[in-house]
């Protein structure tokens, strides 16, 4: 294997796994009758709501909590960000155009992008506290204030600002003709920077907490953080569902997720041989057809969510928020899929990212940390135990918004939506 092979698969983001030792009867059984028996045990034994969103948790020591919101430990988190920032930014300008050989690439889809994600479950919205942009714009507020205080964001724009970040950093990440360029990454972050430093200029700081799609991406993931705050910003341990429940119904929520679902579908999808050869022999040319893979593959979760919405509604009867109500149990699932994709590339590529930046990248190629049957478990078990989890949050929802008559009726076709996102991932890893 040469140098630059075990980077091309972190350029387009995952590298596949053809012809796993598993059997796809086995696996697709499994899969829906782990979701089928969950819902009927549900059905029979979970009749009242249990989750209480941000009014629950055990309270940590408040030594604990005085040193995590000191503002010393703020200053010190946002300068580690800002200087990890400034040694990408750095190693894109000085460093060779060789992703084998400069650690930038694997910073931005390695360790933030994969190793974001673990982060926040255990430990809640780190990127709220690392993100360079938030500690910039603070750096640079004196000069900001002098035209004035932030305006307030627009009710409606909730979190489409972040759906659209994110749906551009996939873009990016899976369709881009050179991702992992320095050139092509460098014009990319300085782009995604200005652009959220002039936001945050007429908005204010309050900008990140909506807007920055990192954040957002980050803070969805904190929800099933046995480590959060209450609604008295008390720090806790808790339940990962009442986290969960606690997901702000905001405008944008759905199509954040929809975006992370159907962009890792497109992802696992995109490496198949009959999409290869679509791509390569299509007219319009690579990058259109392969961008118009990705809307669609988003397009797609998004209108079997709007579908599985409107369907609830016939069964349950009219409900003020029927897209977002239930948007949050989608989150789990986003997270079995990221688990099942991008689990290796992290435990390899992470550590090679990491000595590579201080100068000692003399071993040979990282091996995988599972072998071909290890990891197509993995893979299944992530998936289908997100959907599970999935089913539960829904139904918890579920009983607490509608009378008992319609409560278990309603959460069909949510059922029905997720085992075919079941199925469908499964066999796409499969494939």
């Amino acid at each position: 294997m040469s140098p630059a092979e075990p980077f091309a698969a972190l350029a387009h983001g995952i590298g596949s796994q053809h012809d796993l030792p598993i059997s796809p009867f086995y696996a697709f059984a499994g899969a829906f009758a782990a979701l089928f028996v969950s819902f009927l045990a549900l059905g029979m034994l979970w009749s009242t709501s249990r989750f209480r969103a941000d009014r629950s948790g055990r309270a940590l020591p408040a030594a604990l909590q005085r040193v995590a919101d000191a503002p010393a430990t703020r200053t010190v988190l946002r300068g580690l960000g800002l200087a990890a920032a400034t040694a990408v930014l750095l190693c894109l300008l000085l460093g060779p155009d060789d992703p084998a050989r400069n650690p930038a690439p694997g910073a931005v889809y390695v360790l933030l992008w994969a190793g974001l994600v673990p982060a926040s479950l255990l430990l809640g919205p780190v990127w709220r506290l690392l993100n360079p942009l938030r500690a910039l714009y603070r750096l640079l507020s004196p000069v900001l204030r002098r035209h004035g205080p932030g305006r307030p964001l627009p009710a409606r724009l909730g979190r489409w600002p972040a759906a659209a970040g994110l749906l551009a950093f996939t873009w990016l990440e899976l369709v881009a003709p050179d991702p992992a360029s320095t050139t092509t990454l460098l014009t990319a972050l300085l782009t995604y920077a200005a652009a959220h430093l002039l936001l945050a200029a007429r908005f204010g700081e309050q900008w990140f907490d909506e807007g920055d799609a990192f954040e957002v991406y980050s803070a969805l993931f904190a929800a099933l953080s046995p480590l959060g705050r209450r609604g008295d910003g008390r720090l806790v341990l808790r339940n990962p569902f009442h986290g969960l429940d606690a997901t702000p119904e905001r405008p944008g929520l759905v199509a954040t997720v929809c975006v992370l679902l159907g962009s890792t579908a497109y992802d696992g999808f995109s490496d198949s041989p009959s999409w290869i050869n679509a791509v390569q022999t299509s007219p319009f040319g690579r990058t259109p057809t392969a961008t118009f893979g990705l809307l669609g593959s988003v397009a797609l979760v998004a209108a079997l969510y709007c579908l599985c919405a409107a369907a609830t509604r016939l069964v349950c009867g009219p409900h003020p928020r029927p897209l977002t109500a239930f948007a949050h149990s989608l989150v789990p699932i986003a997270l079995g899929y990221l688990i099942a994709h991008y689990f290796s590339l992290l435990v390899t590529e992470g550590p090679r990212t990491v000595s590579m930046a201080f100068g000692t990248d003399n071993a040979p190629a990282p091996a995988p940390p599972l072998g071909p049957g290890g990891l197509a478990a993995l893979q299944v078990v992530a998936v289908v135990t997100g959907h599970v989890l999935g089913v539960v949050a829904a139904h918890d929802r579920s009983v607490r918004l509608f009378p008992p008559a319609k409560a278990v009726a309603g959460q069909l076709p949510l059922l029905a939506l997720m085992i075919t996102y079941t199925l469908g991932g499964i066999g796409l890893l499969l494939s």
